[in-house]
């Protein structure tokens, strides 16, 4: 059990069930997260919101938001945000191989675009005051400055969810496997 209970949909102000709902519904088997999040409905509604609306308004290839959310997960060794996301990573075409392997230097089957967006997660995880300009350029090749700063706002993002979720022991749901990490 969470650190803190669960607060059930109907106990959320009415402006904020349809989010809840939505987030548990269809973003993924996130509903011990949105439990926890829901003793603060500003929060949900906010958070749990925009991850929705980027969602709806995606812009990003999924391929890269998954490395980038694995490797950040990984970092932090975050279990219930590794074992959400591996499988979405999978069907994007990452191997089981790359995923357990996401920080070696060459994960199976990553290419140039692949290994960019990984070693850029890492950066704004491990290093991000001290980045290099170079970094934007290589970006820039491949991303609009809209999709930087959306791949930004995940990775940092994430590295928030896997200390709210770990921090307040936010049990996996059922039928959601642990990945060894």
């Amino acid at each position: 059990m969470a650190r803190v209970s669960d607060v059930d949909i109907s106990q959320v102000p009415d402006d904020v069930k349809p989010i809840y709902e939505r987030y548990a519904r269809e973003y993924g088997p996130f509903l011990n997260q949105v439990r926890v999040f829901a003793h603060r409905p500003v929060a949900l509604k906010h958070i749990m919101g925009l991850l929705l609306e980027l969602h709806d308004d995606a812009i990003l290839p999924k391929r890269y938001l998954e490395i980038a959310v694995v490797v950040v997960s990984t970092i932090n060794r975050c279990e219930y945000c590794i074992a959400h996301h591996a499988p979405r990573a999978l069907e994007h075409g990452l191997s089981a191989g790359a995923i357990e392997d996401i920080l070696s230097e060459a994960p199976d089957g990553f290419d140039e675009l692949d290994l960019l967006v990984r070693d850029y997660a890492v950066q704004v995880t491990n290093d991000f005051n001290r980045m290099r300009d170079g970094v934007f350029t290589e970006l820039k090749k491949h991303f609009s400055e809209e999709q930087i700063v959306e791949l930004t706002l995940r990775i940092a993002l994430c590295g928030f969810f896997n200390r709210f979720n770990d921090s307040l022991q936010i049990e996996m749901e059922e039928g959601v496997e642990r990945v060894l990490i």
